[in-house]
């Protein structure tokens, strides 16, 4: 084995077992908060809520551990096997665009398969026992083959189109393929609230009246242009619940989940849209957008630079065919996008403070417009006590896996802003 091959195999490892090791970590720190509720949350959830949180916690802690187990083994044996460098070869080196541009969508559905029964058992099982699954068999199969043939429609000639760019524009063929790339994604941002997401949910516009003047004179006094407040209906799936904003300038609109209005008071709701639109005026989505951008540059500048490098394709049974042709560039594709996890995991606190940053710029953005903080803690308390959040996560774990402050946290901010 290539000494790449060698560090790539302990990255895989040592991600995965920092993981279980994180996990361990936050199930006993749950569990020794686990016998009462603590004191700073004896207003958020009563004793038999509190418990079911933590029961529902280390249910998902358990069946996560598996998962990640599951996933890192699947991951060594794809990478390891030799299994794909035998399946592009039966597609053969000098195939054409288009049989490669498949050989990546194939492999990718492909590898994408084992991880339906876990999707399954997620939703079924889980969320089911603790009361939060309401959608059918029906609806969760149809959901995969709508994406899937969204996929087919949409991400296999984004593929072929990547890989023809490599053919007609020579070394800076990832410049183009980035900028091209990068588009697509915008232009999906664009449509998407019109054309795919009716696909999948029912969005109806808020119902005249009382609530829907306020949210809209929320929207006036923030100066946030939207066309419309629409209902979506969350419960189609989950009694958990949510706010967000879609789309770009004339298509953007404000989408409430039917579970979040059944669930808060009118000026709870005011709250967290005053938190969703904070993020619009402190330009948070613009400063993500701007990162994920360069993250596709740099991806496929990385990827490119791969796509010249014969050790890399020798550490998983590849060969190097020379020069700037596709078929280099579909293996350092794949195998980066493989890889990507791997490196990803390691700077995940790092992103994470920048997000959690982000949240308490837009609670504080919400209680300055609200002139109060009290209605964003009482909705942030009621929807961790309905969706049966953890409470008392271990403060390594959370600086792993959370975007969001806990609620201690926040709640602190607004009590010290207030």
């Amino acid at each position: 084995m290539q000494l790449f091959a060698i560090i790539t195999l302990v990255l895989i490892l040592a991600r995965t077992v920092t993981e279980l090791w994180l996990s361990r970590l936050n199930r006993s720190h749950v569990r020794a908060n686990r016998n009462e509720v603590p004191p700073a949350f004896r207003g958020v959830m009563d004793e038999s809520t509190y418990r079911r949180s933590t029961d529902y916690t280390l249910a998902k802690n358990r069946f996560g551990n598996i998962v990640n187990a599951f996933d890192a083994v699947l991951l060594i044996a794809v990478l390891f096997s030799g299994l794909l460098p035998w399946a592009f070869g039966k597609f053969g080196f000098a195939a054409s665009t288009l049989a490669m541009a498949g050989f990546l969508f194939v492999t990718g559905t492909a590898l994408s398969i084992p991880g339906l029964p876990f999707a399954w058992y997620a939703q079924f099982k889980i969320e089911e026992r603790f009361g939060f699954n309401t959608t059918t068999t029906r609806t969760w199969v149809l959901d995969r083959m709508k994406g899937f043939l969204l996929a087919v429609l949409l991400g296999y000639p984004l593929l072929a189109l990547v890989l023809k760019l490599i053919e007609w524009t020579g070394a800076s063929w990832w410049l183009w393929a980035a900028a091209v790339v990068v588009a697509f994604q915008l232009l999906v941002l664009l449509v998407a609230p019109a054309i795919i997401m009716p696909l999948f949910n029912k969005f109806t516009p808020l119902a005249e009246g009382a609530f829907r003047q306020r949210l809209f004179a929320l929207a006036r006094r923030t100066g946030f242009p939207t066309r419309s407040i629409e209902v979506m209906d969350g419960s189609k799936r989950s009694r958990h619940s949510n706010a967000f904003f879609t789309g770009f300038g004339r298509f953007r609109k404000i989408v409430l989940f039917d579970t979040l209005i059944m669930q808060l008071t009118e000026p709870e709701v005011e709250s967290v849209l005053a938190h969703e639109i904070g993020h619009y005026k402190k330009r948070h989505i613009i400063k993500m957008l701007s990162v994920s951008i360069a993250g596709v540059f740099v991806a496929f500048a990385a990827i490119a630079w791969l796509a010249r490098q014969q050790w890399f394709y020798r550490a998983f049974g590849f060969e190097h065919q020379g020069g700037l042709a596709a078929a280099n560039a579909v293996p350092a594709m794949l195998l980066f996008a493989l890889l990507a996890g791997t490196i990803s995991f390691w700077v995940s606190p790092v992103v994470h403070i920048w997000s959690r940053r982000f949240e308490y710029q837009a609670d504080e953005f919400a209680r300055a417009t609200m002139g109060e903080a009290q209605s964003l803690i009482r909705a942030l308390r009621k929807l961790s006590e309905k969706n049966l959040s953890n409470l008392t996560p271990h403060p390594l774990y959370s600086s792993f896996y959370y975007s969001h402050p806990t609620l201690l946290e926040r709640e602190r901010a607004l009590r010290v802003a207030h």
